[in-house]
């Protein structure tokens, strides 16, 4: 019986698992506030629950619209070989390169940001508080998304390495474990990005360039590390799960000289550029005088909607685990 209980809940956290985890997703929006200029801290600082909680939506939305997983990554590899001169990087001259249901296959993520950022703005020039706190939590989960490694790669999950799970390693098992006891996340203030679309193919590339030394470094501690120390079973919210151990989770954190921590910061500092560059695009509004301050009805039998899809929806195609 207790062999059924782990499997199942085994299962349960395959299922529910997602890019840069939900608490690495969390917590990048959370800290992201804190970056802003005090004119727009007077909205984002009282609604900072709203956009962590929010952060994750668009991976719940996955559970519901076939069209959301391509917005979370580019398999960029299938273009070439870096720095991928071959692939545009306008949207319109992509898809009369490769049309657009190719650029869907393998990911959208750096074109997909852009939209929202413009969305973003145009929230912030009609004073739309409610579209503007939802857009801001959204951008920032894709945002996050194009700083991870193999978010930038087809090999996502070590599938093709023989490395399954690697995945929610990186991104979920080992900020879970040394993001709130030993990082810092105090990293100054926002910066107005001048070129949205360049900046994010630069951090899309970056991502694509250490793709591999993911993988690899993986690789090699396993062929290290003796089989019965790689894993452990550790206690869940009072489910056993058998989880990365954690000796295992900090040599691999030293061997990549921290990348996890670097990356994670690198998304905090980039979700809140972002936000203010469409904040000071829009023509710096006062964000203490918006309209439709409340969600309305609908919008909270939205967020409600997809709550539910979410739990009783399969898990997509293309997961990260």
């Amino acid at each position: 019986m207790k062999k059924i209980i782990l499997i199942a809940a085994l299962l349960s956290i395959c299922h529910h698992s997602f890019c840069w985890g939900f608490y690495a997703h969390r917590k990048i929006n959370f800290m992201a506030v804190f970056l802003l200029p005090p004119e727009m801290l007077v909205l984002y600082k009282p609604h900072i629950q709203f956009l962590s909680e929010h952060a994750i939506d668009p991976d719940k939305r996955r559970y519901a619209m076939t069209i959301e997983g391509p917005r979370h990554y580019i398999d960029i590899d299938h273009y070439g070989s870096w720095p991928y001169d071959s692939l545009p990087r306008q949207w319109k001259e992509a898809v009369e390169k490769y049309s657009q249901d190719s650029l869907m296959k393998y990911g959208i993520v750096p074109w997909w940001i852009q939209t929202m950022q413009h969305r973003l703005t145009q929230a912030f020039k009609e004073k739309d508080q409610a579209r503007i706190l939802k857009l801001s939590a959204d951008i920032g989960h894709y945002i996050g998304d194009a700083h991870v490694p193999l978010h930038a790669c087809s090999n996502h999950n070590g599938q093709h390495t023989g490395q399954q799970g690697i995945h929610g390693f990186w991104e979920s098992r080992i900020p879970e474990l040394l993001a709130d006891k030993e990082w810092d996340f105090f990293l100054g203030k926002a910066s107005y990005i001048s070129d949205p679309g360049a900046f994010i193919w630069d951090r899309v590339l970056e991502s694509a360039a250490a793709a591999d030394t993911v993988l690899l470094f993986e690789r090699t501690l396993t062929q290290e590390f003796p089989p019965d120390q790689k894993f452990s079973f550790e206690d869940r919210n009072g489910v056993i799960v058998r989880q990365y151990a954690r000796d295992y989770c900090r040599r691999y954190n030293q061997r990549l000289n921290n990348m996890v921590e670097r990356r994670m910061k690198q998304s905090v500092y980039a979700v809140a550029s972002y936000w203010y560059t469409a904040w000071v695009n829009a023509g710096q509004p006062d964000l203490k005088h918006l309209i439709n301050k409340n969600f309305s009805e609908t919008e909270l039998k939205e967020f409600e909607t997809l709550n539910e899809q979410w739990k009783k929806g399969q898990p997509p195609a293309r997961n990260c685990d």
